[in-house]
This record gives structure tokens, C-alpha cells and sequence, in this order.
């Protein structure tokens, strides 16, 4: 049976208990990580948040405390008072490990069950129970560290943006459903029969009324809801941190957020990032690494070999350059890493990303490659001095549009560079990325869409472009991207009528659409819009950045699987017909 704490008080954490209290009488709380019996002496290493410390049950406790601490199982619930001692043996591994506390009371607080994982960062234990035991996962030294990281990034972020003027707003969770990419996830109304709520993709058009309402400067630490396809690292609930400013153009919103990462990398990392980033065209982004988020971190850059091969014979790479390009990469050192096996691991891996296959220039003692009954020795020769072979390493090469190429290498370096370890993940690069297209063609749609969203501004001198060349006009918008991966994007806004006019017609609504989807923003334009742009950040990514975690559901507290559930609670679930009644929704059984 349990028992009252009754007069004892805690006065410190496990984790704490150092040198500095020796001869010290303390009072500590937690769980049970084991318990050791020798006979005459009893050891528990006792575990809360803060670490492990070794609490001692000796020949000279009362009797009845060590036939209590006889009975102690993994995760019970106890207290103990005792004064702490210097250990006979030293445990270096931890922070309290030249102490002990030599016990003069216990107290059961609560029992356990044998816990269906172990509370350990070494467990092995399949995600989905971790996922359906999170109390339990979340006990883990390592997931409490991942939650203290993010309460830390919190703490900076607000602490950082009130130091600079910014003005922190809530806005509402139930709102407007507006086309922003992805599906909405809908909340029926029970006030308002057959009408719906949506949850919010993200505050994008609340925060520019925030603007148009004079607050100048914005920030939210927000939940954003899209109800889309997962990835490994997607959620369908995530959070942003939401900001907007007036009066600012492009370099005025990324110096203020470069340097809050600065701060983040200060504090978190005692890394000093130099200022100012570096900035890099989406453009030669593409051209360089075939992704608009580029890692940085090592080279195995593109090249472009279209002009060498446009009038090559091989008709392939000919039929290709008309449509597109002939492009590829360098794996330095490839062609004694990779064997032909992982090779065509590699051709099936491109292949994903549309294209049609993958070649390759082998350079050994002899050139090996699959197009070398395609294309003389001289132009092999050719083709390797563009990529600066050398023996040993491995030429791969696609050919397809320039969609298809960018997307297929892009990736492909990516895999290479994990495959060779090329990747120092102990080093961090930042830039940030510019000069988007302010428009992308939909296959699905047969028309353009918009890159980012509707409301992004457009390069002033791309103005008279954005009907009659729409491919070609570029965006005031900008992504800040850390090893690859992106961090955070945002843009300066269309503050003129007449211009965000000419984005409606080039994105193809009409007058009355405009008005249904984007109606409440553009009344309010009407009173005076200040120039204005903004950004946000995934502060889930950032915790992992800073955390070192290798999956999104690590640094969130009670995350949903890939499939858009959550184990621990049964969510989503059946509702009764009382339920949806109330909110005059009917369930249509699908075929």
C-alpha cells in the first residue's frame, strides 16, 4: 500500500547531489532504476529528472527500512532521507557518482507493475511502444533532456523577441478554411448546423491583419494543423514560430532572424555563428546541388555535361538535352566503395524521383561504365575531365527535364554523402536561399500555383512579367536552411490591391473566388496595408537540430505515428450517433 509523504520534504534533486553535500542531510524523491541486494546491504539507484543517485541501505538501518527496501522493484515511487557519504567506489559515467546516500528513512509512495519497457536510452524497443507506453519512454534520461532542450528554445525565443520589439499575440485555433497547400483538418459547428471550422495550416492571414492593425511586430509560438500525407519527419499537428514585421524588406527580416539563431547557437551549443549568413540565388542553388535546401557540409556538386553530349550519337542523352539536361556528380572515392549491387540499389533509389535511369563512369585502372558502347573514349575522357575524376572514383549521371535531373541528384548526393560518411556532424552550416520562383506548374492542376503563397511579393523588376512569363518571375522570398535541411521561410508581402489583382488573375481566380476565399483580408487592405513580411520557423526541427535527434516524434511529447494516430490515447476514434447528431454530421461508410 502507498504511503504519505508526511513530514518529509524534498530538498533536492538526484541529479545534484554532488561532493559539495557530503555530511549533508537530504530528503530526495523519484523513481527506482534498480534496486541491488548483498545481503547485509541493499543499493537503489534512485532516478528523477535531473540523473541517478545511489542510495545505500546498511547494517545499521532500522529494521523495518530495510525489510521495506527488500521489497523495491523497478519504477516504484519512493522517498528517502539520509545524510550523504563519499563513495568507496567511484562511478565516472555520472554526475553524482562520488557520492552516496546512506538511508535513515523510506517511504513507498507508489508501486509499480513490471513496466512493459525498460526505462533505459538503450532499450532497443519498437517505436510503436514506445509510442503506446510514452509515460514510461518519456522517463528516459534522454527524452527528458530532448524536452528540457525545447522548453530552453522557448525560453530564448521569447526572451529574444521581446528584447527586440516584438509584441507576442495568440491567434484563434477554430478559423476560416483558405487554400494554403494542403488539406485542412475541419471542425464541424453545433451552434451553426452544416458549417465548419478549420484548424489553422498557419497564421498567415491573421498575422497580416496584425500588421494592418499597427502592432508593427508580431510573434507566436503556434500549433499549425495539415492533414496531408506523413513523412518520417512530419506530424499532421506542429509548431511554428510565428513572426511578422512592418515596414521591413527582405535583408530587415533575415539580419533580426540570423541573429536569434545566432542566440540559439550561443546558448544551446556555446557555438559562435558569424554574421552576416551567407546568401545564395535559388538559382544557383539548383544548378549547383539540385535542391533549394543544399547541405553544405561537403561538396559532390553537379555538373552539367549537356553541351558535351547534345550531339554525342547517343540518343538517349540527345533526346534528353532537348527537353532538359544531362547532369551528374562525383562520388569521390566511389568506385571502391560502391559495388554494382549498391549501384543498382542506387539506379532504383533515383527512379524514385521519376527518373528514367542512372549511368555511370567507374575509374579504375580500366574506365568501366555503362555507356561506353554509347560514346567514344574520347568523349568519356571529356566527360571525366569536367568532373575532375580520378582513379577510384565513381561518375553518376541522369538525364531527363531539369525537374526530374535536379530532384533525382539532389537526393542522390544526399544518399551518397551518408553512404560514404562524407557528413561531419559535428559542424554546422547556415545560408539562406533567395529569389524563389514566385510561381510552379502543377501537373495536377494544369496551371501555375503559387510557390509559396498567394500573398508573396514579387521582384519589383519581375512586375510585368508575372502574367505573360509567370515561369520566369521571381519572389521576395527567402528560406533559412542549416545542414541541409530547412529551418524556416517566409517573404515580403503584396501590400498594393493592384498588384495582389495581377497575382489572383496569374494564379486563376476569379474576382467573386478571391473574394470568398481571401474576402476579410483584402476588405481590411482597403484601410491602408503597410509594407510588411515575416517568417517562421519548425521549432520541431530546430529541437532536433539542437538536440541531435534523429526523428521529429523524439522532440515532441506525445507525437503521432505516420499514419496520423497516437497509441497512448486511441486517437482518433469513433463517435456515437448522439455525438455527431449534435453537430448534424452524418458518417458515410466508404466503398
Amino acid at each position: 500500500m502507498a504511503e504519505k509523504m508526511g513530514n518529509l520534504k524534498r530538498t533536492n534533486y538526484c541529479g545534484d547531489i554532488t561532493e559539495e553535500f557530503i555530511d549533508s542531510e537530504v530528503v530526495l524523491m523519484g523513481w527506482v532504476q534498480r534496486q541491488r541486494s548483498l545481503g547485509s546491504i541493499i543499493f537503489v539507484d534512485l532516478r528523477d529528472r535531473e540523473g541517478i543517485c545511489q542510495i545505500v541501505f546498511d547494517e545499521k538501518c532500522p529494521k523495518e527500512i530495510k525489510e521495506k527496501a527488500e521489497k523495491l522493484h523497478n519504477e516504484y515511487v519512493i522517498a528517502i532521507k539520509g545524510r550523504v557519504r563519499k563513495r568507496s567506489s567511484i562511478n565516472e559515467k555520472i554526475k553524482t557518482g562520488k557520492v552516496e546516500v546512506l538511508a535513515s528513512e523510506l517511504k513507498i509512495l507508489a508501486e509499480s507493475e513490471v513496466p512493459p519497457i525498460y526505462v533505459k536510452d538503450d532499450d532497443n524497443v519498437a517505436e510503436n511502444m514506445r509510442l503506446k507506453y510514452r509515460t514510461l519512454d518519456l522517463r528516459k534520461p534522454s527524452m527528458q533532456r530532448n524536452l528540457k532542450i525545447r522548453s530552453q528554445i522557448y525560453k530564448i525565443t521569447r526572451d529574444f523577441f521581446n528584447e527586440n520589439g516584438f509584441i507576442e499575440v495568440e491567434t484563434p485555433m477554430l478559423t476560416k478554411p483558405t487554400p494554403e497547400g494542403a488539406r485542412d483538418y475541419l471542425v464541424p459547428s453545433r451552434v451553426n448546423a452544416g458549417k465548419f471550422y478549420a484548424l489553422p495550416q498557419s497564421p498567415q492571414l491573421l498575422k497580416q491583419l496584425l500588421m494592418v492593425s499597427g502592432l508593427d511586430r508580431y510573434i507566436q509560438i503556434t500549433k499549425c494543423f495539415r492533414d496531408e500525407d506523413l513523412r518520417a519527419n512530419r506530424q499532421p499537428e506542429f509548431t511554428q514560430i510565428d513572426l511578422e514585421m512592418s515596414f521591413v524588406d527582405e535583408e530587415d527580416v533575415m539580419t533580426i532572424n540570423e541573429r536569434f539563431l545566432q542566440r540559439l547557437f550561443k546558448e544551446l551549443l556555446n557555438i559562435d555563428i558569424e554574421l552576416p549568413l551567407r546568401r545564395m540565388k535559388y538559382s544557383e542553388a539548383m544548378e549547383r546541388f539540385g535542391v533549394d535546401k543544399p547541405d553544405l557540409r561537403f561538396g559532390m556538386e553537379l555538373k552539367n555535361i549537356s553541351d558535351l553530349v547534345k550531339d554525342s550519337g547517343f540518343k538517349i542523352f540527345e533526346d534528353a538535352v532537348k527537353i532538359g539536361s544531362v547532369r551528374g556528380i562525383n562520388a569521390v572515392g566511389g568506385a571502391e566503395a560502391l559495388s554494382k549491387k549498391k549501384i543498382k540499389r542506387l539506379e532504383s533509389f533515383v527512379k524514385d524521383f521519376k527518373a528514367k535511369g542512372l549511368s555511370y563512369i567507374k575509374i579504375g585502372d580500366e574506365i568501366e561504365s555503362t555507356i561506353s558502347k554509347f560514346l567514344s573514349p574520347e568523349k568519356l575522357d571529356e566527360i571525366i575531365k569536367v568532373f575532375d575524376g580520378k582513379k577510384g572514383d565513381l561518375i553518376l549521371l541522369v538525364a531527363d527535364k531539369d525537374n526530374i535531373v535536379f530532384d533525382a541528384l539532389g537526393n542522390l548526393r544526399n544518399e551518397l554523402a551518408r553512404e560514404l560518411d562524407l557528413i561531419d556532424n559535428n559542424s554546422y552550416e547556415l545560408l539562406w536561399i533567395t529569389e524563389f520562383p514566385l510561381f510552379e506548374y502543377s501537373e495536377d492542376e494544369g496551371r501555375y500555383v503559387a510557390k509559396h503563397h498567394p500573398f508573396t511579393a514579387p521582384n519589383d523588376e519581375d512586375l510585368d512579367i508575372v502574367l505573360t512569363n509567370p515561369e520566369k518571375a521571381r519572389a521576395k522570398a527567402y528560406d533559412i536552411v542549416i545542414n541541409g535541411d530547412e529551418m524556416g521561410g517566409g517573404s515580403i508581402r503584396i501590400n498594393d490591391s493592384q498588384i495582389q489583382n495581377t497575382m489572383f488573375k496569374a494564379l486563376g481566380f476569379s474576382e467573386e473566388e478571391a473574394k470568398e476565399k481571401f474576402g476579410f483580408l483584402l476588405e481590411a487592405f482597403k484601410y491602408g496595408a503597410p509594407p510588411h513580411g515575416g517568417l517562421a520557423f519548425g521549432l520541431d526541427r530546430l529541437t532536433m537540430l539542437f538536440t541531435g535527434a534523429e526523428s521529429i516524434r523524439d522532440v515532441i511529447a506525445f507525437p503521432k505515428t505516420q499514419s496520423a494516430t497516437c497509441l497512448l490515447t486511441g486517437a482518433p476514434t469513433e463517435l456515437t450517433d448522439k455525438q455527431l447528431s449534435e453537430v448534424h454530421v452524418k458518417v458515410i461508410e466508404s466503398k
